[in-house]
């Protein structure tokens, strides 16, 4: 089939490598958020999806808005089949939809119709769930509502990250997207309404949202902190100084007050709601990620410090 892939970031590239590869269809062309400002030098940067494309020679798309009527031209222009989408990161109208005859798929990293939204691994995470997966499934006018074209399943492991996690899904979720591919050429796929039962909702985290909240039991804390690392990063203030904490441990058997800091030359730990939670890495603001035990002796921590 002739396709135009729609993504931006690093979790869409196993995707579109393998739709590259696949002897069975043609990448026609890629869409992608506009070059962004990356860097300290705050340099335009291309998107990693728009690098693959430039590395194969295939014409990168990257129009503000998908409605813009230069962008609907081209797309017609080219003719595409079948758009697959991996993480694209702009709301597509009725009239872009449209365009290609099989329709605008879309590969989602959760079990649909759970965590629907733009942070679907982050919010698995946090809520403890043991199993995860990918969907694909055909785009409409709603959020994450298509009928369903394929499923993948994926354990979460008691360590990951949502970072973690979210490799193993975007490698799997190549080989579902691709087999999806192949069954829209060969009309095997059977497209099945989405359940109204399950249904869950996984909004873009916030900074502000990405805050410990040290009044929660301390499973939940440790679970918050994995949801949100590598980004935004799970953070506390410290006084005036904001830390963000990259890695911790429950420690059960400790009783702090929610918040209270107990620091030794080689443990930091923080009180929850219940037991504690034992501060592996760190990174203040400002700084390198490090040892917990090490940023505490160079904060030089007044007694009876909290985190907040």
């Amino acid at each position: 089939m002739r396709l135009v892939f729609a993504g931006t970031p690093e979790p869409a590239v196993p995707a579109l490598r393998r739709l590259i590869d696949s002897p069975r269809h043609e990448v026609a062309a890629v869409v992608t958020r506009p070059d962004a400002a990356a860097g300290r030098g705050r340099r335009a940067r291309r998107s990693p999806v728009g690098q693959l494309a430039d590395e194969h020679g295939i014409p990168v798309l990257a129009p503000r808005r998908p409605s813009d009527p230069e962008f609907l031209e081209q797309l017609s222009e080219i003719g595409p089949d079948c758009c697959p989408v991996v993480a694209y990161g702009a709301l597509l109208t009725r009239e872009v939809i449209a365009i290609p005859r099989l329709g605008w798929i879309n590969l989602h990293f959760s079990l649909l119709p759970a965590w629907r939204g733009a942070a679907p691994v982050q919010a698995a995470i946090a809520a403890g769930d043991d199993m995860t997966g990918a969907t694909t499934f055909r785009i409409d006018e709603g959020l994450d509502t298509g009928d369903v074209l394929g499923t993948m399943t994926e354990r979460i492991r008691p360590t990951d990250t949502s970072g973690v996690l979210l490799e193993r899904l975007a490698e799997a979720g190549a080989v579902l997207l691709e087999h999806t591919m192949d069954g829209l050429e060969d009309s095997t796929l059977t497209a099945i309404p989405q359940s109204t039962d399950g249904v869950s909702h996984a909004p873009k985290v916030t900074v502000e949202a990405a805050r410990a909240r040290w009044d929660q039991p301390g499973h939940i804390v440790e679970r918050h902190i994995r949801a949100m690392t590598p980004a935004p990063g799970a953070w506390t203030m410290v006084g005036d100084l904001r830390v963000k904490i990259t890695s911790a441990g429950v420690d059960e058997a400790t009783r702090l007050a929610p918040g209270e800091i107990q620091a030794t030359k080689s443990t930091v730990r923080v009180g929850t709601a219940t037991g504690a939670l034992q501060l592996d890495t760190v990174q203040p603001q400002g700084k390198k990620a490090m040892r917990a035990a090490d940023w505490a002796r160079g904060a030089r921590l007044a007694e009876g410090a909290t985190a907040q």
